[in-house]
């Protein structure tokens, strides 16, 4: 099934982990860290007698005054609020008749002496640590008053032992209401605590990977449709369109398994004119063609168009017609296709370089939307001069104009490239393709650019609006349906771009 592609697979596994790596953060964040929690480390277990059981060399200067010299050690213990809740004297669940709330036991060694100290700011501690609250030893165990601690409070135990082996067990004995009593492990040399504790360092990791994993696909992805749909799809009419809707067909037939879609580009009025007639045989055979038009050529036949882009056209000439910054001016070129000229230095009087050359007018059929398009934003009217050739050869001197129809703008560009003397009309993507093998012309001084014309700062009259024209309403859930929406895909809208055309789907007054 198509929803069962590994990049949908990839996106439902990430979202999961990430909804999951929330939860799991929240259950932590409302339920562990909030519970009353007391935790002890072992940062120091040293010997410091002669001949210890550790057996570890143990060198030492100066005289220790301790009993059992030989088998002395020293213990450092750290005891700590690391919850996120006040623990109060009533907290311990210790027997009431006990004043201590806590014990610890230090197995198969004696106790000697204890010191107790806590960090600057809360010497206040000191003042629970009295015979009367519980405070004394008695064998290998410290019994430790009820001690009140703030969240992140901590005090130490310096406990001098001896008649055991070092690195001994050692235990904190008891319990918390609503919480419990737990060791952590030995801190560093530096003490220095750990920004986040390990289930935080998990979750963090988890998220990031889902993100990493949603990001990967939308980064690395080459399209991106909003709903894949399969079948057979057609896509006919425009050639100067033809760049964009290749692209952007082998694009979605990538992304989305079982479309299958042939772009068979003849024309603009060809394309809208076949769709016409094939819905007069078999309307769900028509449901499957689209027509690209360069303006509006459906609406004749009852065909349903949606703007798609602002198409941009150049007049072209040959590179050795060179006609300066200026280009021509409108009347110069009516005059051109109507055959009022049939060299250049009639256009241009005063230039050798283009004296004599030969005028040659290669055109496109009546079927093109970019001559439809020329004649009625440039010219305001029909190409006067009739066809004279084929292959658009000039003819003798003296003779009529040469005019000659080709049957895709390929075709004119490849023609007026090949040609010395030739003028003809382009989509501007396509002969901006060509480099220095043509030359754009610029109208009445406005050249050709996209950018200016899309800022508004331009009026440049070679151009119109690029439909896409269906037979009837969109089905839902139809091939064409979907290619269509993937039009307005922000892929989709930069491949629109890049071969020379401004979309407008997400901007429509720039088509209005």
């Amino acid at each position: 099934m198509e929803w069962l592609s590994t990049e949908n697979l990839v996106a439902v596994g990430t979202a999961v982990l990430g909804i999951a790596a929330s939860a799991g953060m929240l259950w932590y964040d409302r339920r562990v860290p909030r519970r009353k929690r007391i935790g002890y480390r072992v940062q120091m277990d040293s010997p410091i007698g002669d001949e210890a059981r550790s057996g570890r060399p143990n060198p030492r200067l100066g005289e220790f005054d301790v009993p059992v010299m030989a088998d002395a050690t020293l213990v450092l213990l750290r005891i700590e609020n690391d919850g996120s809740q006040s623990i109060v004297a009533t907290d311990y669940t210790g027997p009431a008749d006990q004043p201590h709330g806590l014990t610890a036991e230090f197995a198969g060694r004696t106790i000697q002496a204890v010191s107790v100290t806590q960090p600057s700011g809360i010497e206040h501690l000191t003042d629970h640590f009295t015979a009367e609250r519980g405070f004394r030893y008695e064998g290998n165990r410290v019994y430790i008053p009820r001690v009140p601690l703030n969240p992140g409070h901590h005090f130490k135990l310096l406990v001098l032992l001896s008649g055991g082996e070092v690195e001994g067990g050692v235990r904190l004995i008891g319990g918390l209401q609503d919480g419990a009593v737990h060791r952590n492990s030995a801190a560093r040399p530096d003490e220095k605590p750990r920004l986040f504790s390990f289930p935080a360092r998990l979750f963090t990791a988890l998220l990031t990977l889902a993100v990493l994993g949603l990001a990967g696909i939308i980064v690395f992805r080459d399209g991106n449709p909003i709903e894949c749909e399969q079948g057979r799809l057609t896509v006919t009419g425009s050639t100067a369109f033809e760049p964009v809707v290749e692209t952007l067909a082998r694009q979605y037939e990538d992304k989305c398994q079982g479309a299958d879609i042939a772009v068979e580009t003849r024309g603009s009025e060809e394309g809208v004119a076949e769709l016409s007639r094939l819905g007069e045989r078999s309307e769900d055979d028509a449901r499957s063609v689209i027509a690209f038009s360069d303006g509006p050529m459906g609406e004749r036949w009852g065909l349903v168009g949606e703007p798609v882009a602002l198409s941009v056209f150049t007049l072209v000439v040959h590179p050795d017609v060179d006609l300066g910054e200026h280009g021509l001016s409108l009347r110069q070129v009516r005059g051109i296709y109507a055959g009022e000229y049939t060299h250049w230095g009639q256009v241009l009087p005063g230039r050798e370089a283009i004296d004599g050359l030969p005028v040659v007018l290669v055109s496109r059929g009546d079927e093109s939307g970019t001559r439809q398009i020329f004649q009625e934003r440039v010219l305001r009217g029909w190409e006067k001069a009739p066809s004279t050739s084929l292959d658009c050869a000039p003819g003798p001197a003296g003779g009529a104009v040469t005019r000659c129809e080709l049957a895709t703008t390929r075709d004119v560009l490849d023609k007026v490239a090949e040609q010395p003397g030739a003028i003809g009309y382009s989509e501007l993507g396509l002969a901006e393709q060509r480099g220095d093998a043509v030359r754009e012309v610029p109208l009445d001084g406005d050249r050709p650019d996209d950018e200016q014309i899309e800022r508004g700062g331009s009026r440049y009259p070679y151009r119109d609006v690029e439909y896409a024209y269906t037979y009837g309403a969109r089905r839902p859930g139809s091939l064409a349906a979907g290619f269509l929406a993937y039009l307005d895909e922000a892929t989709s809208q930069k491949v629109i771009r890049d071969k020379g055309h401004l979309p407008c789907l997400r901007d429509p007054a720039l088509c209005g």
